[in-house]
């Protein structure tokens, strides 16, 4: 069979993808209240940030601006999880079903024609959210803006948005081995709640869990240090890239793992 190239990759996402937004349109109250809810869900962290720091100066040395900026990026960085892997949430239940048989069968990659199959456009919300709240922090603390400086805010975005996808589709490959798994991903999804906070407001326990068991200090602390900190940037900022497609590359292996081992009636 000849190997298929991006470019042929590319074409079909396309057309994929025009189809799910067709299908997304015919509903379009459903979308619009969708969007609704997702705009206040990020407002409400906004207003929560505020309504802290008009109580305290600061919170172990991060001043309020700062904190918006560690906001901000953790919802840029989880746009790409919410809007493209966002499939992986129906993935348990087309295992159980045996729905998932469907997936074999096809010429393509079946990670990538799993996951191609959904596309969430309400995550385009929190992108322009988050866009936002990086822009109002940004010129609040008057840091730099260089060509250099916008390079490295996107290359560790995609790095941070890396980290992400990979804590989600491990989790969600959960349910090729156990029935429970929609609690593993459940998990692992709540854990992106502690991505907007510092590392170093947790305990070392809770530092040393976050940074190399569950690592979600790389979804927004570490990564944003190279533009909120640049003269004390620790070495896991500078390794977070490779890190980043290192647990990638690791989680798309599990699913694979468990995807080609599926029997077709649940596993």
């Amino acid at each position: 069979m000849k190997k298929k190239n991006l470019r042929f990759y590319f074409r079909i996402y396309r057309k994929i993808l025009a189809q799910d937004l067709k299908s997304k349109m015919s509903y379009r109250s459903d979308f619009i209240i969708s969007v609704i809810g997702m705009l206040f869900t990020n407002i409400s962290g906004f207003i929560t940030f505020w309504i802290l720091f008009q109580n305290f100066p600061s919170i172990n040395g991060w001043g309020y601006y700062e904190m918006m900026f560690l906001y901000g990026f953790s919802l840029v960085s989880l746009t790409p999880v919410q809007c493209l892997f966002d499939n992986n949430w129906q993935l348990r239940i087309h295992v159980y079903s045996g729905d998932f048989i469907k997936y074999c069968f096809r010429p393509i990659n079946l990670f990538f024609y799993f996951q191609s199959e959904v596309f969430d456009i309400k995550g385009l919300g929190q992108l322009a959210f988050g866009i936002g709240t990086i822009v109002y922090a940004w010129s609040n603390m008057a840091l730099p803006f260089t060509v250099l400086m916008l390079l490295k805010l996107i290359v560790f975005l995609i790095t941070a948005s890396l980290v992400m996808i990979t804590l989600q589709t491990a989790a969600a490959a959960a349910c090729f081995w156990t029935h429970n798994s929609f609690y593993v991903l459940d998990l692992a999804f709540r854990f992106r709640d502690y991505a907007k906070y510092p590392i170093t407001i947790f305990s070392p326990v809770f530092r040393f869990i976050f940074t190399f068991i569950i690592p979600i200090a790389f979804i927004a602390y570490y990564p944003s240090l190279v533009i909120l900190r640049p003269d004390d940037v620790p070495i896991l900022t500078w390794l977070s890239p490779v890190f980043g497609i290192v647990f990638f590359i690791a989680a798309y292996k599990i699913w694979m793992f468990g995807a080609m081992r599926y029997s077709g009636t649940g596993s």
